[in-house]
């Protein structure tokens, strides 16, 4: 499956962007889905997770209440809304897949630049 991300930019500290991640192939419902983050020099970050069928969602508790993760099966795309960035939520975001109990596929990732 591959995936593509889109939607990352520059933003001042309390704005929203939408992050999308579109997948080709027949099986994006067999898969979790889950964005990630990186800065430069750590090691990247789990940000939130959907199961398949979108009923369960999981998030880093840094972003709970301001981030949401969705999913349209219909279109094969995972989104992450951010609201109320933050200079700290600067970094590539990346797409994931995960069928078991690591992850299957990444995206190439789409950076995000919050400014205070």
């Amino acid at each position: 499956e591959q995936l593509v991300e889109s939607g990352g930019g520059q933003m001042q500290a309390g704005g929203s962007l939408r992050l999308s991640c579109a997948a080709s192939g027949r099986s994006f419902r067999n898969y979790d889905k889950g964005w990630f983050r990186q800065v430069p020099g750590k090691e990247r970050e789990f940000v939130a997770v959907i199961s398949r069928d979108g009923d369960s969602t999981n998030y880093k508790d840094s972003v709970k209440g301001r981030f949401t993760i969705s999913r349209d099966n219909a279109r094969n795309t995972v989104y992450l809304q951010m609201n109320n960035l933050k200079p700290e939520d600067t970094a590539v975001y990346y797409c994931a897949a995960r069928s078991g109990g690591g992850i299957d596929y990444w995206g190439q990732g789409t950076q995000v630049t919050v400014s205070s």
